[in-house]
C-alpha cells in the first residue's frame, strides 16, 4: 500500500463529509466566532488519538496474540460494514450521536472521538502499521495528509453545507461508500489468502 493509498484509505474511513452535519448540529449552541477554535481543538485530539495509536496498537495486537492476516481480515469486516451504512444510512445517519444543546462546549467527545478518531479510524491506523511497521514514516505521513484533507472540510463545513446542500452531502458521502466497500473487500480477501497461505 502506498502513502497516497493509506491517506484515501483514512479519509475516507474518517468520512469528514458525512461528518459535516452532526458537526454544525454540534456547534450550532456554540457562538459563532468560537466555532472554529473549537473545530481546530478537536482536529488536534483526534491526529493525537490516531498518533498515539499508530505507534502503541502494534503492541497490543503482540500481547493478544492477534496475527496480521486475522487483523486484515478483521480490519476488512469493520470496513465494509461502515461503507454500508455509508451507502445505505440508517434514518439518524451513518453515526448515530445523542447531542445535548443544553450542554457545555464539547472537549473530545463526541467531535474528535469517535466522530473523527473513532473505531475504525483507529483500527485502520493500527492495520498500517501491522502490516509492515519498518515503514512508520509512511503510515505517518498518511495519517497526516489523511487528517490535513479533513481538517480542510471541517473547517470550511458551514461553507460546504450552504454550498452543496444536504443532498450534496448524502451523494458525496455515499460515493466515498462505494469506493469504501471495493477496499474492504480487497482487504478480506488479502487476509484469507494470507491465512491459509494464498498469494502475498
Amino acid at each position: 500500500m502506498t502513502i497516497f493509498s493509506a491517506a484515501l484509505l483514512l479519509f475516507l474511513v474518517m468520512d469528514p463529509f458525512g461528518n459535516v452535519p452532526l458537526f454544525l448540529s454540534v456547534l450550532n449552541p456554540i457562538a459563532p466566532e468560537r466555532r472554529r477554535r473549537v473545530i481546530i481543538r478537536e482536529l488536534l485530539f483526534a491526529l493525537a488519538a490516531l498518533i498515539i495509536f499508530l505507534f502503541l496498537g502494534r503492541y497490543i495486537l503482540d500481547a493478544i496474540g492477534i496475527s496480521e492476516s486475522i487483523l486484515t481480515t478483521a480490519g476488512g469486516v469493520i470496513l465494509f460494514l461502515i461503507a454500508l451504512r455509508m451507502v445505505f444510512p440508517p434514518t439518524r445517519g451513518p453515526y448515530p450521536v445523542d447531542i445535548d444543546e443544553n450542554a457545555d462546549e464539547p472537549i473530545l467527545v463526541p467531535l474528535a472521538i469517535p466522530l473523527l478518531a473513532g473505531p475504525s479510524a483507529l483500527a485502520s491506523v493500527l492495520f498500517l502499521m501491522s502490516s509492515d511497521p519498518t515503514r512508520w514514516p509512511d503510515w505517518l505521513a498518511a495519517v497526516l495528509i489523511a487528517w490535513a484533507m479533513t481538517a480542510v472540510v471541517m473547517l470550511f463545513s458551514s461553507s460546504l453545507a450552504r454550498l452543496i446542500k444536504r443532498r450534496g452531502l448524502i451523494a458525496i458521502e455515499r460515493l466515498m461508500g462505494m469506493v469504501l466497500t471495493a477496499i474492504a473487500i480487497k482487504m478480506i480477501l488479502t487476509g484469507i489468502g494470507r491465512f491459509f497461505g494464498i498469494g502475498a
